[in-house]
Order: C-alpha cells, then sequence, then structure tokens
C-alpha cells in the first residue's frame, strides 16, 4: 500500500504551528486538517480520522 500525500512531520515543524492565544496553545483547524492529510470537514467526524 503506498501512500500519495505523505508530508513530513517533524517535532519542529508541529512546534512551529501550535499558537498561544488567551495562554492556551491552539492549532488551526486547517494545519491539524493538512497534518492528518484529511479535508477540514472532516475533523466534526473523530471516527473518520486515522490512528
Amino acid at each position: 500500500m503506498s501512500k500519495t500525500n505523505e508530508i513530513a512531520i517533524t517535532e519542529e515543524n508541529v512546534m512551529n504551528k501550535i499558537y498561544y492565544i488567551r495562554g492556551q496553545k491552539v492549532m488551526l483547524d486547517s494545519i491539524l486538517a493538512e497534518l492528518y492529510g484529511v479535508e477540514t470537514k472532516v475533523l466534526r467526524s473523530p471516527q473518520a480520522i486515522p490512528h
């Protein structure tokens, strides 16, 4: 099985995409969807996110 939509995920890459808003660590849904390789709307259905 080959993966065609692979991206390199490094700790530095992820840490640079975490923002602090009102003292909370947050990540934009579009960035999280990109990391999981899904569309943003899929994040509303946790069963659809690959584990």
